[in-house]
């Protein structure tokens, strides 16, 4: 079998398998040494609006007369302290609504001790349908269990949604199969800050996560959508790092698009992932964002999976 007919016809999984990867990874964020060495930043967004970083990914939190409504729960080694720190700022104990930006652990870690206790927890069916289930990340080196069930979402969508909450019009909707395959937005239209988890990245480039069926066009896609709902006054909050404005959204949007084309033309040359890299197609936007390794890796399943629908013959 020649390269073009291989690799047309391999899955996205046995390419993710077959490709070497790097399972170095930052120090477990589940350690009790990182737990106790956790400090939350705290940044203010809007009246009765903050966003808590350093305890996983961010957490947004918003209070209001009905009680706390938070997206994404920061990681399960700083759960504990992150509701701590949620109480300390809204004097409130407990939280009424969560929102799941995407199954990740980072974001999901409070599923657990808020299901628990009743909480509502948001998010697409596909996010739930991961946390129910083992999850194998070959090019993290490791597999996630499941959660138990009363830590799953228990109000799931499809498509979009609205609620009003404490006066708040709340959006949310899908983003396709882009970090991973149950991407959401979460816009607090009166506040104007909208929520992007991780398919906005700050100081780094963004990762499709090909486990869960992310990929670079659909990543691309994902972020020309927040690019659309924003305007210039919206604050937009990634899974990491600072909050952004509009400009921050439209660049990346402009760079992962660029990206695409290009690792599709070297793939169509038949480039494996380790010469895309080498061949540094990202070599203009690394001061910005960083070392392009990981998302060239993570993007070429994707594209291999996509080839005869984006219209590539393989050489």
């Amino acid at each position: 079998m020649d390269r073009r007919h291989f690799l047309g016809a391999m899955p996205a999984a046995a390419l993710a398998a077959a490709m070497p990867f790097s399972t170095a990874r930052p120090a477990d964020a589940g350690s009790a040494a990182g737990a106790a060495e956790a400090a939350p930043v705290i940044t203010p967004l809007a009246e009765r609006m903050w966003l808590i970083s350093g305890l996983g990914g961010n957490v947004t939190v918003l209070d209001a007369n009905e009680g706390v409504l938070l997206v994404d729960g920061g990681s399960p080694a700083h759960s504990a302290r992150l509701l701590r720190e949620v109480e300390r700022l809204t004097g409130k104990r407990g939280v009424h609504t969560l929102f799941n930006t995407h199954w990740h652990h980072d974001q999901t870690g409070s599923n657990e001790v808020l299901g628990r206790s009743g909480t509502r927890i948001i998010a697409h069916e596909y996010t739930r349908l991961w946390l129910t289930t083992d999850v194998e990340v070959k090019w993290e080196g490791r597999t996630y269990p499941p959660l138990p069930k009363h830590a799953w979402p228990n109000q799931t969508f499809y498509t979009t949604g609205s609620l009003d909450f404490g006066g708040e019009t709340i959006e949310y909707g899908h983003l396709g199969q882009a970090h991973t395959d149950g991407d959401i937005y979460v816009f607090f239209r009166n506040a104007n800050v909208l929520v992007a988890g991780d398919v906005v990245a700050v100081g780094r480039f963004p990762v499709p996560d090909p486990a869960s069926n992310g990929w670079i066009g659909g990543l691309a896609a994902a972020v020309a959508k927040l690019d659309e709902l924003a305007d210039g006054g919206t604050r937009v909050v990634p899974g990491l790092g600072a909050p952004q404005p509009k400009s921050h959204v439209g660049a990346e949007a402009k760079m992962l698009d660029t990206l695409r084309e290009r690792l599709a033309r070297l793939l169509a040359q038949g480039l494996s992932a380790t010469e895309m890299i080498e061949a540094r197609p990202a070599a203009e936007f690394e001061a910005e964002w960083g070392d392009p390794a990981l998302l060239i890796r993570n993007s070429y399943p994707g594209l291999a999976h996509r080839a005869r629908e984006l219209g590539m013959s393989i050489v």
